[in-house]
C-alpha cells in the first residue's frame, strides 16, 4: 500500500514533456537494447568496482550492480528527456545550436540532446566510457563529435572555436579545486555572446548531507584530508573501507570519486556571482511548474534549511542554496 503511494505521488509531480520535444525522441527496440549492453559490459563494466573489492561479474549480479546496468542502459535516458531537455528548452531552443558537453560519460545526456538537433561535441576523459557513449549514438542514428579530454584541455584542443551551450554533466564534483576553476575560467571564454554556462547534478558543498559519495551528514563541510580519514565512517560498502591508507595517489582517486562545489568557484573562476545572469535553477523550475511538487517540497527539512541558507546570503541566487547545483548562467552580450 504504501509502496502503491509513493508510486501515484511520483507520478503527480512528474514534469511532462512537452510534445515537440517528445516526437524527437529515438527508439531503437530491443536489438538495440542489446548492442547497448553489450557495449556496456565489453568497455564500461570490465574494470573492478572500488579499487579491486568486487569483480565485474559480481558486481553485475549483485543488485546495487543489476540497477547500475539499467540505470545506464535506459533510466538516465529517461531522466534527461523528461526532465532536463524541457529545462533547457525553457531557456533556449536545442535545434541548430552548437553543444559542448563536458562530462558525457557512457552518452545518455548526448543521446538526449543531439536527437533535439543540436550539434553537440561530447567530452569525457574516460576512453571507456565514451567508447560505450559512441556506440550508443551509433545505434540510435545519430552524429556526435566527441573528444577524449580533460576539462581543464577543452580550450587549448578546441582553439577558437565557441558554443551556444555549454554543460557540465555530473562532472565538476569530480575535478580537483584547480581544475574546476580553470575549467569553468576557460569555457566562460568559449561562450558565444549571450551563450549559456550549464551545471547539472553537482552536489552542493554547502549542503548538510552527502547523498552523492558517502552516505554521511556535514561530510562535504570537511576538509579533503580530514574527509578522506573519515570516509571509513561511511555506511556505504564498499566506499568507506577504500581509502583507508593516506598517499598523494590515494588522495586524487577519493577526490575524483565526489568533493560538494559552491557559488565560490564561480566567483573565483568567472566573476562575483552576485553580477552573473543566473536565468534559471532546475529545482526553482519544476517546483514552479507543478503546484504540488512546491507544496510537497515547503513540508520538508529541506526546504527549511535552503531557507536558513538564503537568510544568511540573500544577495546570493537561490540556485546555490539547493541540494545540487543545476543551474544556467548567460553570458551577456555587452
Amino acid at each position: 500500500m504504501t509502496h502503491s503511494i509513493k508510486t501515484w505521488g511520483r507520478k503527480l509531480v512528474a514534469p511532462r514533456t512537452p510534445k515537440e520535444l517528445f516526437r524527437n525522441f529515438k527508439t531503437i527496440g530491443p536489438a538495440g537494447h542489446e548492442e547497448i549492453i553489450a557495449s556496456l559490459k565489453r568497455h564500461y563494466f570490465t574494470r573492478q568496482i572500488w579499487e579491486g573489492a568486487v569483480t565485474p561479474e559480481a558486481y553485475l549480479s549483485s543488485e546495487e550492480g543489476r540497477n547500475d546496468l539499467l540505470n545506464h542502459l535506459h533510466l538516465r535516458l529517461n531522466d534527461f528527456r523528461q526532465t532536463i531537455i524541457p529545462w533547457l528548452s525553457d531557456t533556449r531552443h536545442l535545434r541548430g545550436t552548437d553543444i559542448l558537453e563536458i562530462g558525457c560519460g557512457t552518452g545518455s545526456s548526448t543521446v538526449a540532446l543531439a536527437e533535439q538537433g543540436a550539434n553537440v561535441t561530447a567530452v569525457d576523459i574516460d576512453e571507456e566510457s565514451l567508447a560505450v557513449a559512441k556506440d550508443r549514438c551509433r545505434v540510435h542514428g545519430l552524429n556526435v563529435r566527441f573528444l577524449q579530454a580533460n576539462a581543464t584541455q577543452v580550450r587549448r584542443l578546441l582553439n577558437g572555436q565557441h558554443f551556444d551551450f555549454i554543460i557540465f554533466f555530473a562532472c565538476l564534483e569530480h575535478m580537483t579545486n584547480d581544475e574546476r576553476i580553470m575549467a569553468l575560467k576557460d569555457t566562460w571564454e568559449m561562450l558565444t555572446k549571450g551563450g549559456l554556462l550549464c551545471v547539472i547534478e553537482t552536489p552542493n558543498r554547502l549542503w548538510y548531507f552527502d547523498d552523492h559519495t558517502s552516505w554521511l551528514p556535514f561530510y562535504m563541510w570537511l576538509p579533503d584530508k580530514l574527509a578522506f580519514l573519515y570516509s571509513r565512517m561511511s555506511v556505504r560498502r564498499p566506499f568507506c573501507n577504500s581509502y583507508l591508507q593516506y598517499s598523494e595517489e590515494r588522495m586524487l582517486g577519493f577526490l575524483r570519486h565526489g568533493r560538494g562545489v559552491s557559488f565560490h568557484e564561480f566567483d573565483v573562476a568567472i566573476k562575483n556571482v552576485q553580477e552573473l545572469n543566473i536565468v534559471s535553477c532546475l529545482q526553482l523550475y519544476l517546483r514552479k511548474k507543478n503546484i504540488l511538487r512546491d507544496w510537497w517540497w515547503r513540508t520538508k527539512q529541506e526546504h527549511a534549511y535552503e531557507s536558513f541558507l538564503a537568510k544568511q546570503g540573500p544577495m546570493i541566487h537561490r540556485a546555490f542554496y539547493q541540494p545540487s547545483l543545476d543551474l544556467i548562467i548567460r553570458k551577456e552580450t555587452n
